[in-house]
């Protein structure tokens, strides 16, 4: 039988690789709400895989301030840093792989 988070309200998994990133929303005791963002990379160990986790955990007063410092630094990579660079194709290679809903621009 599969169990399952009491407080997990909603999930997007992004996989990336030998990363997957999972965005959930998850709910307090006081029906209050929050967002875990977790990293999960794969390693070969012996026959088999382990794997590693890295979780932030975001709180709703923190949401536009996150979500401007993300966009302001993504922006800054395709604009400052690699302004010749054609981030399209990545778009393209998500389409291949059932890609993810999430955009960043």
């Amino acid at each position: 039988m599969e169990e399952r988070d009491p407080g997990k309200i909603f999930s997007k998994r992004v996989k990336a690789g030998k990363r997957t990133y999972f965005f959930d929303v998850r709910s307090t005791r006081s029906n209050d709400y929050y967002v875990t963002i977790t990293e999960s990379r794969r390693f070969q160990q012996g026959d088999g895989f382990t794997y590693e986790k890295h979780k932030m955990f975001l709180y709703k007063e923190d949401f536009q301030k996150f979500i401007e410092a993300l966009q302001e630094t993504v922006e800054h990579v395709k604009t400052e840093l690699m302004p010749d660079f054609d981030f399209s194709q990545y778009e393209t290679r998500e389409e291949e792989f059932g890609g993810t809903d999430l955009k960043w621009d």
